[in-house]
């Protein structure tokens, strides 16, 4: 049945990235992998040695990730202290760190040997280094544009395009004037 009214027309869906299509089958296959080689490792040795691996590795995780997160805590307490931010000599890769004992804590045989392969310092550097330029290359190609441009595309390209028009009107009178000795000091020091 026909109304008359037209049919709302949605701008096209853009291209979805290859790593969202290719994650989903990445992360299946190493689950895969990594029941595989678990299975493996039992058929050889036993259960009971999987079993203490899975334990060994989780534990091992969790005091790299208390170690590693006491230290960046400590280091952005004494740089809060000395006055600034800190600086990247300070962190010694301590993310990174963290990720290596996260990747232990989880069961399997490929993530602990990447979280292993995460603590090894020069393998830190390497990473970070990559890490870095990566994110750098990626902010040089963004567009350009501030917060708020991104908040205005993101109302005009809603699925039902409805968009609610009005402005904003304030009061003089309702609201007290600033004088002088009701401003406040800057809190910094």
């Amino acid at each position: 049945m026909t109304t008359g009214a037209s049919t709302p027309t949605y701008p096209a869906r853009p291209r979805r990235s290859r790593v969202r299509t290719f994650l989903p089958l990445g992360v299946a296959a190493w689950l895969v992998l990594e029941i595989w080689l678990l299975t493996l490792v039992a058929g050889a040795a036993s259960g009971f040695a999987v079993f203490l691996l899975l334990v060994a590795g989780f534990v091992l995780g969790s005091v790299v990730i208390k170690r590693a997160g006491r230290r960046a805590f400590r280091n952005l307490n004494e740089a809060l202290q000395r006055g600034g931010a800190p600086s990247d000599s300070d962190s010694g890769g301590n993310g990174l760190m963290m990720l290596g004992g996260l990747l232990l804590m989880i069961p399997g045989l490929i993530s602990d040997a990447v979280g292993l392969l995460l603590l090894i310092p020069p393998v830190q550097k390497a990473v970070g280094r990559y890490a870095e330029r990566t994110f750098d290359r990626k902010l040089r190609t963004a567009a350009q544009g501030s917060l708020g441009d991104a908040f205005q595309q993101a109302r005009m390209h809603r699925p039902d395009g409805k968009v609610v028009q009005g402005k904003v009107i304030r009061d003089v009178q309702d609201r007290p004037e600033d004088t002088p000795e009701d401003r406040r000091p800057p809190l910094t020091r």
